[in-house]
């Protein structure tokens, strides 16, 4: 057996600038567009911010399963060579399942994006949610990881094939 994956992160360079990818991705809306799993993001109070709640309706297969997520930071290249961020918690039943974030960074003409993924399936709950995990998403800790991994490089060369539009 081997030992559990807490982490895990990708990264791609697209044809934009750091400030409009990310508008695009700050837009949670549009993760639907380019994630093969989420297939689409309500934000009751657009635009996002630190502290929006919003819901994400998810399908893998023939499993689907929501989501609840709550914007933990939210920061815009304050000039061309400066980063911004996004950061967010999604779970379900109250309970913490992941932590998403996303890095626009400045790289020659366009901008380094790097999606990261922490599993917070930890304490209390810990295992009621990687249950619920394999009978709503079809997923265990294990499975979870090679599923992630392709995802966040399927969501990263759509978000790129966006950005060369």
């Amino acid at each position: 057996m081997t030992e559990r994956q807490w982490h895990l992160e990708e990264h791609i360079v697209v044809d934009a600038a750091p400030a409009d990818v990310h508008r695009m991705v700050a837009d949670l809306r549009n993760m639907g567009r380019w994630s093969p799993e989420c297939r689409r993001v309500w934000v009751p109070r657009p635009p996002a911010r630190p502290g929006s709640r919003f819901v994400g309706l998810n399908r893998r297969g023939p499993f689907v399963w929501f989501t609840t997520g709550r914007i933990t930071s939210l920061s815009a290249p304050a000039t061309a060579t400066e980063p911004g961020e996004l950061t967010f918690d999604v779970g379900v039943f109250g309970l913490p399942i992941a932590r998403w974030g996303y890095r626009f960074e400045p790289e020659g003409d366009g901008t380094r994006v790097t999606e990261t993924w922490q599993d917070l399936r930890t304490g209390r709950g810990a295992r009621l949610t990687v249950l619920l995990g394999a009978v709503f998403a079809g997923t265990g800790t294990e499975s979870r990881i090679a599923v992630n991994r392709a995802g966040m490089r399927a969501t990263l060369a759509r978000l790129a094939a966006a950005c060369a539009r």
